[in-house]
């Protein structure tokens, strides 16, 4: 007898119904390729703070049964375009699904979606590529995920000889490391944090999402921030997700590269997150031969390819909000020259529409 695929329907949620979000939550922390980026804090943050407005599409057998979903922000921008992207300001997301069969029937639903809404771009960042007019976009990113060490000593000893010594240097400055989530730990991170992306030629985030973030994740997101002489020259805001932490927002002063601060304060996370209760460590995305790319590489990380899933409309191209894109080479070189009060001032304007 021919195989039969059990029937799927999907359906649309679109306002805070706490049962059904705690539905979603329970899903995606059940499901083996669950990440931060699927659940619902992410996705209402990004809405809370960006004025982004959010849709979870649902996958449903005849019994009710989630069988697969997709967080969507569907991002509206002057300059960088409409899309719908699974999940806004993510490395990841896509579409999280129990079998191929309602991978394909959510793609073709989001697909519909985008069409009736007039968004020329679905951006699936991760999870499974669905079939037809999808394209799979490969080569471009890696992802570093390791296993931490059993204590601190291992740690430092499993981090590779040319990076461990400039740890080792670091931890003679006399650093302090704080953590926490309150005021002071917000205030401290947004200024590092500001300094470091206007250093780097890309416009801060709004202060606003770092804020729901902390209070959406609650208990699974903190900030890590070191001091030299009570200021603060590196911080990081991490999330907890699944045993692993993610360092996702982290950044340094100018003085953090000559304290080694920014190799203390990822050391310091590693120690900190295996006292959570962590044994992975999360080093997010990198484009392949980049920077960043050589950096988590000398922290012993192998790279992991990533692949992304997008659909543009006939006739229309896919959105480039890469900042290392050669068509913002001048933009950025010339952010790197603006005062920073200048650059947190436009920065958020600017950065709500990358998506």
């Amino acid at each position: 007898m021919p195989f039969s695929p059990q029937a799927v329907a999907v359906r649309i949620l679109d306002h805070e119904d706490q049962n059904e979000l705690a539905r979603i939550e329970k899903f995606v922390t059940g499901h083996a390729e669950g990440t931060a980026f699927h659940r619902p804090a992410w996705i209402l943050s990004v809405s809370k703070a960006c004025g982004h407005e959010w849709r979870y599409m649902l996958a449903e057998d005849a019994d009710g049964e989630l069988q697969a979903i997709l967080p969507l922000n569907l991002i509206h921008s002057a300059l960088f375009g409409r899309a719908l992207v699974s999940s806004g300001f993510a490395v990841g997301g896509g579409i999280l699904s129990l079998s191929d069969h309602a991978t394909q029937i959510l793609a073709d639903a989001v697909w519909s979606f985008a069409e009736t809404h007039s968004f020329p771009t679905v951006e699936l960042r991760g999870g499974p590529t669905p079939c037809d007019d999808w394209q799979n976009k490969e080569g471009v990113y890696a992802g570093f995920v390791t296993d931490l060490a059993d204590n601190d000593e291992n740690q430092l000893l499993a981090i590779p000889r040319k990076q461990r010594a400039e740890v080792r240097k670091g931890l003679k400055n006399e650093l302090v490391v704080r953590i926490g989530g309150d005021a002071e730990d917000r205030a401290d991170h947004y200024r590092v944090y500001a300094e470091s992306v206007r250093n780097l030629g890309t416009p801060v985030f709004p202060k606003a999402l770092f804020d729901e973030f902390l209070d959406g994740f609650g208990a699974d997101a903190d900030i890590l921030t070191v001091l030299s002489d009570g200021k603060p020259v590196a911080s990081v805001l991490s999330l907890y997700h699944d045993g692993a932490v993610l360092p996702y927002w982290g950044g340094g002063s100018f003085e953090a590269r000559r304290l080694r601060a920014n190799d203390v304060m990822y050391y310091a996370l590693m120690n900190h997150a295996r006292e959570r209760g962590c044994s992975r460590f999360d080093f997010g995305r990198s484009k392949v031969g980049t920077g960043a790319y050589s950096f988590k590489k000398n922290w012993g990380f192998e790279p992991n390819p990533l692949s992304y899933a997008i659909r543009t409309a006939d006739g229309k191209e896919a959105r480039d909000v890469n900042p290392m894109s050669p068509k913002y080479r001048m933009q950025v070189a010339l952010w790197q020259k603006l005062p920073l009060s200048l650059a947190n001032r436009l920065g958020p304007i600017i950065a709500k529409g990358l998506g």
